[in-house]
Formats: structure tokens, C-alpha cells, sequence
């Protein structure tokens, strides 16, 4: 965060999500392609053995002293970490019958938010150790070995069930963007996801703006490193705190919400936090007041919301779960942090807009998607009910 907002503001930020988005417009279609050729389990493994070639590359890019090196970074780092867990999720709705998966997801997720904070910390502990970014990215590329190693033993435990032969056979060619755009309910979804990650991105945004200026004011004549040394401490503690939150959501909150509201409640959760969040900001409120509801917003959308997420896929088809979900989970995903990109350049620059007009703007589009959920829950249901003759559990029931 200090590296980024130091060298070109909170907009350099924002915009950096357009260069993903532009990759991702070959990489679905390409995803989609080696889906058609592969079985599942095979899939999987090109897919993860790619992202560790990736990662050696970078580390020879580093040490040959490669030019721009750490933007090319950043860039691959954006798609690498939307399309491996969108791969992750797609194997699990695989997996699971949707009533196993409203029942479980809660509690698969909890690895999800442990290994953010543990995953900091050991990273943060590694550098304290005069570890170099080299040997972290060889302990990077070590863990999605592992990682790999995991699915295989997954697998073989799949093998001895019964359907075995359709979980082994490749997917029907498809294309993960006409797959979103012949379906309502994968086009809801796919809104659902663009409109949340312009809010999100867009208040990431405001956050980042008041976290520069509020170091600029603390720091008076210490100079650049004492403003650096603000951002990155506020950062630290702020990232820490989201994943406390998001840890105690998803371990007590998420399951019980989800049996106790249905998908409805948890699905309106998120936009009611960020509407409260946006509204206080378009009418003035402090630092102090957003950072607490920028807080919350965070470790909701990373809890209950992400879960939600992955339940919307339960009732889908198998190529949905993978061709389209690729296309979902990272080209919109992504599409989304290009127009609040583009938003922020129009209102920095052609409008003149204040923090406050930021807010009132996230506001509008958190109506929007108040309003996309709505229509979207209408579509779950109908899905939920198309796909409720299924008689036969998929392989991992006993789970």
C-alpha cells in the first residue's frame, strides 16, 4: 500500500485494475478452452503448474533486474489470486449437492479467512528475517505444490465413488462469456459482482485519499518517509483488524445467519453496511467515523458476502461452474474495478469532486445493487426449484 499510494496517489491504484481486466479478456476464453480438453482433476493441475511457472519467471525477472518488473507483478498477482479461488469454489460446488453446500461453505470458507491473517504474518515474520522477495516467492510457489497435492488426494478419494466417470470426462466446449450472456441468472450474478466491486474499489478509493491526507497532516515537517511511515503503519493495523472481524463472522456468525435469514438476509447484509457507510461519507462524516464502517464493509463482503457468492453457483450446471464462473469471478470481477477506476478519473478530473461527492456517487450505485439483488434472488429461487429433482448426491456426502 505505501509503495503503491506513494508513487502515484489513490488513482494509480484504481487504475491499475484496467491493465487485469484487458488480460482477462484472453485468459477466459483460454481457460475455457483447456476446460473442454481436460478432465477435472486435470484441469486443475495445468492450471495451478501454470501460476507456478509464473511465478519462477518473476523470480529470474527479479534477480535479471527485468525493467517494471513489480508492475507486471501487480498485474498477475490481480488475476492469479481471483482465478485460482474461483477454480477452488467451482470444485466445490462440484462436489456438493446445494443442500450440502448451504451447510458446509460456512465452514469451508474459515480456511479462507485463516490463511489471510496467517499467511501475513508469517510473510511479515520472513521479511523480519531478512528473507529476500525471491526466496518468498520459491515458498509461494512451494504452497501451491502443496496446494496441488491437495486436489490429487481429493481426487483419488473421488475415484472410488460412484460417478466417477462423469466427474473424470472434460466439459462440453463452451464459452464463458456467452454462457453469462445467454442466462438471466448468470447475468444478475455477473451485474451483482460488477456493481459491488465499483462500491468496493470505489471506497477503497476514499479510504486511501483520507488515509494520504490525513498522513500528510500528521507528519507536518517530517517529509516523505514520515508520511510513508503513517500509511503503512495505518495499513498494517487496519488489515489486521478486517481479518479478526472477518475470522469471528465467518466462525460464528455466517452458518447461523445463513439457516436462521436463508439467502435473502445474508444476501442484503453487505449493501445495507455500505449504504450506511457511503451515506455518512456524502454527508460529511470524518475519518475516524468511515474507517470504522470501511472496517465492517471489509470484513462482511470477505465473510458472509464471499460465501453467499459461492452459493449463488450451487444450483448452475457443471460447465457454469467452471467455464462461467472463470468468466464471472474474474473478467466482471475486475470489469468492475475499471469503471470505478474510470469514475474516479472522471471525478478527479472533468468533475471535481470532493471526497463527499465520492460517497454520494457509491451511494447511488449501492441502490443499484440493492436492486440487482433483489432480481437476483427472484432467479435463485427459480434455479433452486429447476434443480431440486436431483435425487442423487455427488461424491463427498458423507461430509
Amino acid at each position: 500500500e505505501p509503495l503503491i499510494l506513494l508513487e502515484g496517489g489513490a488513482e494509480l491504484k484504481s487504475y491499475a485494475a484496467a491493465f487485469q481486466a484487458v488480460f482477462l479478456i484472453a485468459y477466459v476464453p483460454l481457460y475455457g478452452w483447456v476446460a473442454s480438453r481436460l478432465s477435472r482433476q486435470r484441469l486443475l493441475a495445468v492450471v495451478i503448474l501454470f501460476f507456478v511457472a509464473c511465478i519462477v519467471a518473476f523470480i529470474l525477472g527479479i534477480m535479471g533486474e527485468v525493467p517494471h518488473v513489480g508492475f507486471a507483478f501487480f498485474v498477475w498477482l490481480g488475476i492469479f489470486s481471483v482465478s485460482l479461488i474461483a477454480q477452488f469454489w467451482s470444485y466445490a460446488n462440484d462436489l456438493y449437492t446445494e443442500e450440502q453446500g448451504k451447510r458446509l461453505f460456512a465452514i469451508i470458507a474459515v480456511g479462507a479467512t485463516s490463511g489471510a491473517p496467517i499467511g501475513a504474518a508469517i510473510a511479515g515474520r520472513l521479511y523480519e528475517a531478512g528473507i529476500s522477495s525471491e526466496v518468498m516467492l520459491m515458498i509461494a510457489a512451494g504452497l501451491l505444490v502443496l496446494h496441488l497435492l491437495l486436489f490429487v488426494i481429493i481426487g483419488r478419494r473421488e475415484q472410488a465413488r460412484e460417478k466417477r466417470e462423469r466427474k473424470s470426462t472434460p466439459l462440453k466446449k463452451s464459452n464463458g462469456f456467452a454462457m453469462v450472456l445467454r442466462s438471466r441468472y448468470l447475468l444478475l450474478i455477473a451485474a451483482l459482482l460488477v456493481v459491488l466491486n465499483i462500491v468496493n474499489t470505489t471506497g477503497e478509493y476514499i479510504l486511501g485519499s483520507s488515509v494520504v491526507e490525513n498522513a500528510k497532516e500528521q507528519a507536518g515537517s517530517g517529509g516523505e518517509a514520515a508520511v510513508e511511515e503513517y500509511i503503512g503503519a495505518f495499513y498494517g493495523t487496519f488489515f489486521f483488524w478486517v481479518n479478526i472481524v472477518t475470522i469471528v463472522i465467518q466462525a460464528l456468525l455466517v452458518s447461523r445467519i445463513v439457516k436462521f435469514l436463508g439467502m435473502a438476509g445474508a444476501l442484503f447484509i453487505l449493501p445495507v453496511i455500505s449504504l450506511g457507510a457511503y451515506s455518512l461519507v456524502a454527508l460529511g462524516a470524518g475519518f475516524a467515523v468511515f474507517r470504522v464502517f470501511k472496517l465492517a464493509e471489509n470484513s462482511t463482503d470477505y465473510s458472509l458476502m464471499n460465501t453467499v457468492k459461492q452459493m449463488l453457483w450451487l444450483p448452475t450446471s457443471v460447465e457454469e461452474k467452471y467455464a462461467a464462473k472463470q468468466a464471472i469471478d474474474t473478467f466482471f470481477v475486475r470489469a468492475g474495478d475499471v469503471i470505478s477506476a474510470g469514475l474516479v478519473y472522471a471525478g478527479t478530473t472533468w468533475l471535481g469532486l470532493s471526497l463527499a461527492g465520492f460517497g454520494m456517487a457509491n451511494a447511488l450505485f449501492v441502490v443499484l445493487w440493492i436492486g440487482i439483488a433483489f432480481l437476483l434472488l427472484r432467479e435463485n429461487r427459480k434455479a433452486t426449484a429447476k434443480s431440486g429433482d436431483r435425487t442423487v448426491a455427488p461424491a463427498g456426502s458423507e461430509a
